[in-house]
């Protein structure tokens, strides 16, 4: 007897129907809601694999220079970009409450506290460059210190601009309007990266040429973001004399989960920025080897990444709702294609790596060192990155902040930072023992999310 088969697209269909598709969202809102963040996480690492190039003909002082500094931007950026993304989750909820004048007014105070936080966070690291950097990588080369000083101080004159273009693209993602993120995104990128071709490549400034094109860039891209909203957007009624005057009870949920997200950003980034002091010890040639092992990886996490946002989204407008079981159900099939889009990411990139290898200029002593931990990663990550990132992300869109944010603070420092040290340093595995024990946090992190995301605690929250 002949077995009837389905078409091709009747099983797919059947397929996302189950998986992705619930009360709250329609798979299809889902696919349009995620595709343009992709292309935009895609677009940010080529850019990033470019910007990096580019900068590594420039000698390894200026890479180290680079990798050293953007451990601190990541520290700091994120603080104000914590406090974005509690605007992302409350606009998202009133989203899917159809509550439109809160949603307005939710994205016009977000974009205000996000802006006078960067401002403060920029001043004050102006103020107190040299001493930080001398606390944190006083034991650095001096070409390296000298090339580090140039970028921290003009990282920090971008800040304030910085800000505003991820607040505006926040609230936008919170509303689900992702395709004018990702056109601001082109934007800001082909710029930035236009401009590290003409001022580092051509005319030779190196981290000079860096500092001067990203300034630029994210003047431009700030000024294209506000121009969108204020001109183009009809969901998000934003007008520059309502963001001047501050709501404290809008402010007061909004940073309700910005706090605890940023205090996380904090120490979270604090250990990782602590784990880079152990990698100075170790000499130019193992950070040269922990920053373009962290580039590669990176193009690994481009769709994991882009599932990570879009949770957020998904997650609090199904909440906006009251739906926990839409919750729940877009939360285990996006952890599962998470895990999925890991395995291809790696079957697609590692054959590449001599290719990557060249593109970077890697000395070749440590080409073989940056392979394993690429590898190690690419082994690692399709069964645990997924619960220690993409899932903290869905619960905090559902109100859990504190709770995610206590519990990445203490695996960061009790297990990466400490057990990095041991490892790296004291038992003198190096630059392996340090990854080793960035995985090990992982199992011990998702492990604690998974457990959270069985109970009931985590969508016990009223926002709004």
């Amino acid at each position: 007897m002949q077995l009837l088969k389905w078409p091709d697209k009747v099983r797919s269909d059947y397929f996302l129907n189950k998986h992705f598709s619930g009360e709250s969202i329609h798979y299809k809102g889902i696919i349009g809601l995620t595709i343009p963040i992709f292309v935009d996480q895609a677009f940010l690492i080529i850019m990033s694999l470019l910007n990096t190039a580019m900068i590594s003909s420039s000698g390894v002082a200026a890479v180290s220079a680079v990798s050293m500094v953007d451990s601190l931007n990541i520290f700091l950026v994120n603080v104000f970009i914590a406090v974005a993304t509690g605007g992302t989750v409350i606009v998202a909820q009133y989203k899917g409450q159809g509550n439109h004048e809160m949603v307005s007014k939710t994205a016009t105070q977000a974009i205000s506290a996000v802006t006078l936080l960067s401002v403060f966070v920029s001043v004050v690291m102006i103020v107190f460059h040299s001493g930080t950097l001398n606390v944190l990588f006083g034991k650095a080369d001096v070409e390296v210190f000298h090339n580090a000083t140039i970028y921290l101080i003009g990282s920090c004159l971008s800040y304030p601009f910085l800000a505003i273009f991820q607040a505006v693209n926040g609230v936008l993602r919170g509303v689900g309007e992702t395709k004018p993120c990702l056109g601001l995104s082109l934007i800001i990128n082909l710029v930035n990266t236009f401009l590290n071709l003409i001022f580092i490549v051509f005319l030779g400034m190196g981290v000079t040429g860096l500092v001067i094109s990203v300034i630029i860039a994210r003047i431009i891209g700030m000024t294209a973001a506000l121009v969108y909203l204020i001109k183009y957007n009809e969901t998000i009624r934003f007008r520059i004399k309502d963001a001047l005057h501050i709501d404290l009870s809008i402010l007061k949920k909004v940073m309700f989960i910005g706090i605890p997200f940023a205090a996380e950003q904090l120490f979270f980034n604090g250990g990782k920025l602590l784990t880079q002091t152990f990698i100075v010890q170790l000499g130019t040639l193992a950070m040269t080897a922990y920053a373009i092992g962290n580039t590669i990886v990176m193009i690994l996490q481009v769709a994991p990444n882009a599932l990570c946002i879009a949770i957020v989204t998904v997650v609090g407008q199904c909440m906006g709702r009251k739906n926990i079981a839409d919750s729940r159900k877009f939360i285990k099939s996006f952890l599962g294609l998470s895990g999925v889009l890991f395995i291809a990411s790696a079957i697609l990139v590692l054959p590449f790596y001599p290719l990557l290898a060249k593109l970077f200029s890697l000395p070749a002593e440590i080409v073989p060192t940056v392979f394993i931990l690429v590898l190690m990663s690419a082994i690692t990550q399709p069964l645990l990155w997924p619960a220690s990132f993409l899932l903290p992300g869905a619960l905090r869109a559902a109100g859990d902040s504190t709770f995610t944010s206590v519990t990445a603070m203490f695996t960061m420092w009790l297990i990466r930072v400490v057990l990095g040290y041991i490892l790296g340093i004291t038992l003198g595995f190096g630059i392996i023992g340090v990854w080793a024990a960035m995985i090990i946090e992982w199992v011990v992190r998702g492990g604690i999310f998974h457990l959270r995301f069985k109970g009931k605690k985590w969508y016990a929250h009223n926002l709004i």
